[in-house]
């Protein structure tokens, strides 16, 4: 398995441990406790703060007339679990997830939130091993390099986006609409879609509805 994901990725580990761990998610550690194996939540700790700076030193050399609220915009959409689920994909991440028999039942090598999180995990991974830099590869590779081969450009607003497209060849307008909603208060969960002309443009979710929306907008996009 780890030569496979090496050579999906275009990184050869020194440490291959690390990369096991990346690719281990918590309920699979569970069901191994007797084996003391670890999951990938550390890593993904990691992981998310080493994004967090490669992209935003990207977007502060790319755009040097933007305020620092324009910047911290621009890099949200970027490492949100919306763009970080298109991008496991390019890796086919999901393969390669050890899930324990309940996750796996449920299509959890699907699910968003843990494909964005192994994702993460990875980047922990690489940078430990090979440091700042082969990070820094990585994340181009499979992050900076594929948003801008979405758009050509980095998109701050995903609605305002969609907007401005659907604008250009119609005057009806586009409609959200929240189609499920579970939780208790403190832990919502948003599922929404957004219709254009009786059309089902895109569905997303998110843990606030602003979120929901903009995941169905950049699911209409990359349609």
């Amino acid at each position: 398995m780890p030569k496979r994901f090496e050579a999906n990725i275009g990184y050869k580990f020194t440490n291959k441990k690390l990369l096991i761990e990346a690719l281990t998610h918590s309920s699979y550690a569970n069901e191994h406790k007797k084996d003391k194996v670890k999951d990938n939540e550390r890593l993904e700790f990691l992981g998310d703060s080493v994004l967090d700076l490669v992209v935003s030193e990207f977007l502060y050399k790319k755009h040097n007339n933007l305020s620092e609220g324009d910047l911290s915009k621009l890099r949200a959409s970027i490492v949100c679990e919306a763009f970080l689920l298109k991008a496991s994909k390019q890796i086919n991440l999901g393969d390669f997830i050890l899930l324990g028999k309940g996750e796996e039942m449920t299509g959890g090598r699907e699910r968003a939130s843990i494909l964005a999180d192994a994702f993460e995990a990875v980047i922990g991974a690489v940078y430990i091993d090979g440091g700042l830099e082969s990070a820094k590869d990585f994340i181009n590779n499979f992050i900076i390099s594929f948003m801008e081969s979405l758009s050509g450009t980095i998109i701050e607003d995903y609605k305002t986006h969609l907007q401005e497209i659907i604008q250009k060849d119609s005057k009806k307008p586009l409609t959200y609409r929240v189609i499920n909603e579970e939780g208790p208060d403190h832990n919502k969960h948003f599922e929404v879609e957004v219709r254009h002309d009786g059309k089902v443009l895109g569905v997303g979710s998110g843990r606030t509805k602003k979120e929901a929306e903009q995941k169905a907008a950049f699911a209409a996009l990359d349609k």
